[in-house]
C-alpha cells in the first residue's frame, strides 16, 4: 500500500523534532513537515488551507467550528502550552498597582480571539473579578502595524473592541502611554527599550506557580488539525497522527532527562527540569481529552463567556471522534 502524502506545518518544537528529523513516521503515512513560524502557519491555514495538517491556535479552531462549513477537525495533541502572566504588560505611569486597577483601562491585545488573550481575561475574571466588559480593547500588531484579526468577530454589546490607528504599533503606544496595559503572546520590543513598559506581574514565575497549584491548569495555546477534507476521505489518519505524536512527545522527554551531555543550551537543565516536576508532576505536558478535560472546559467557558464562541462547547464535540481511543487485548 502506498503512504498517502500530507503535508504539516508547525514549528520547531523539541516534541515534534522526531517527527521533523523522521525518527517517528505515522503509520500510513507520508509526512512532509514545514517548520514555520507559528503566526504564517496559522495566517496561511486560516485564509487559505494549504496545509493537510498543521498546529492551530485553539480559540482560532474552536470559532472556525461555527462557521457554515467548518474546515477543520482536530486531533486532541498540544504542541504549544503556556503559562501567559509573564506577557501580561503595563505602562509604569498607568497607576496599575493591582489587577484590579485595569478596571477601566485601555489594553492593546493583538488579536481579541487569540488564544493567549482569551486565558489572559478569563484568569483575570476567576482570580482578580476582573471582567472582561470592565476593559476597553484595541487590536492591532505588537512590533510591526497593520495586523488584523484572522476570523472576522460578532461581539454581544459591552464588549468593546477597536482597531488601533494606521501605522501604529501596540509597543509604542503603551510605551507612549496611549494604551494602560498591552495582552499579547510575546515580549514587545519596548518592553527592552522603554523604562514605562513593566509586567503586571513582576514575580511571574511564582505566581504561574501558584496558579497551577491552585488550579491544576497548564494552558493550551495550540492543538493540532487536519482539513475536513482529509478527514472525511482517510477517516483512520486522525488516529495515526495522534499516535506519531505522542510517540514524538516521548523522545522529547527522554531527551530532557538525559544527563551524560546537555541536549539544549541551558547550563542548568537538570535543576529546571526537577523543579518543574516538583511543582508540576512528572507527566506536566499531556495530552488527550480526559488528561486535558479541565483545561478544555475552563478554554471552552472563557470562549463563550467573552463573546466569541456563540455556545459553550464541550471537549469531546470540538475533537475527532475515536482519535485517542486504543484498542485492548
Amino acid at each position: 500500500m502506498t503512504a498517502l502524502p500530507l503535508s504539516f506545518a508547525a514549528a520547531g518544537y523539541d516534541r515534534l523534532r522526531a517527527l521533523q528529523d523522521g525518527r517517528v513516521r505515522p503509520e500510513g503515512i507520508d509526512l512532509n513537515m514545514l517548520t514555520l513560524p507559528v503566526e504564517e502557519t496559522f495566517y496561511r491555514q486560516l485564509k487559505h488551507r494549504e496545509f493537510d495538517v498543521s498546529e492551530m491556535s485553539l480559540s482560532s479552531y474552536v470559532l472556525t467550528l461555527e462557521q457554515e462549513d467548518p474546515p477543520f477537525v482536530a486531533i486532541p495533541a498540544f504542541p504549544s502550552r503556556y503559562f501567559r502572566h509573564q506577557t501580561m504588560f503595563v505602562n509604569a505611569r498607568a497607576g496599575i498597582a493591582s489587577p484590579a486597577d485595569l478596571r477601566g483601562r485601555r489594553v492593546g491585545v493583538p488579536e481579541y480571539q487569540i488564544t493567549a488573550g482569551v486565558w489572559q481575561r478569563g484568569m483575570l475574571q476567576d482570580r482578580y473579578g476582573v471582567r472582561t466588559e470592565e476593559m476597553r480593547f484595541v487590536s492591532g500588531g505588537v512590533d510591526a502595524p497593520g495586523r488584523s484579526e484572522k476570523i472576522g468577530l460578532d461581539l454581544p454589546p459591552g464588549i468593546v473592541v477597536e482597531p488601533a490607528p494606521a501605522g501604529a504599533t501596540l509597543s509604542h503606544m503603551l510605551a507612549d502611554g496611549e494604551l494602560d496595559a498591552l495582552f499579547t503572546a510575546h515580549v514587545p520590543a519596548s518592553f527592552h527599550t522603554s523604562e514605562h513598559v513593566v509586567r503586571l506581574f513582576p514575580d511571574y514565575k511564582a505566581v504561574e506557580q501558584q496558579y497551577f497549584r491552585d488550579t491544576g491548569i497548564f494552558p493550551i495555546m495550540h492543538l493540532v488539525v487536519v482539513r475536513r477534507a482529509v478527514h472525511e476521505r482517510h477517516p483512520w489518519v486522525a488516529r495515526s497522527l495522534m499516535k506519531a505524536l505522542d510517540a514524538a512527545r516521548a523522545l522529547a522527554r527522554e531527551d530532557l532527562l538525559y544527563r551524560s551531555a546537555l541536549t539544549v543550551m541551558l547550563p542548568w537543565l537538570a535543576d529546571h527540569v526537577e523543579e518543574t516536576v516538583a511543582v508540576m508532576g512528572e507527566d506536566y505536558w499531556t495530552y488527550g481529552i480526559e488528561a486535558n478535560r479541565t483545561v478544555l472546559e475552563t478554554f471552552l467557558r472563557y470562549s463563550h463567556e467573552q463573546g466569541l464562541a456563540k455556545r459553550r462547547w464541550a471537549p469531546e464535540e470540538i475533537f475527532a471522534p475515536g482519535a485517542e481511543e486504543s484498542y485492548v487485548i
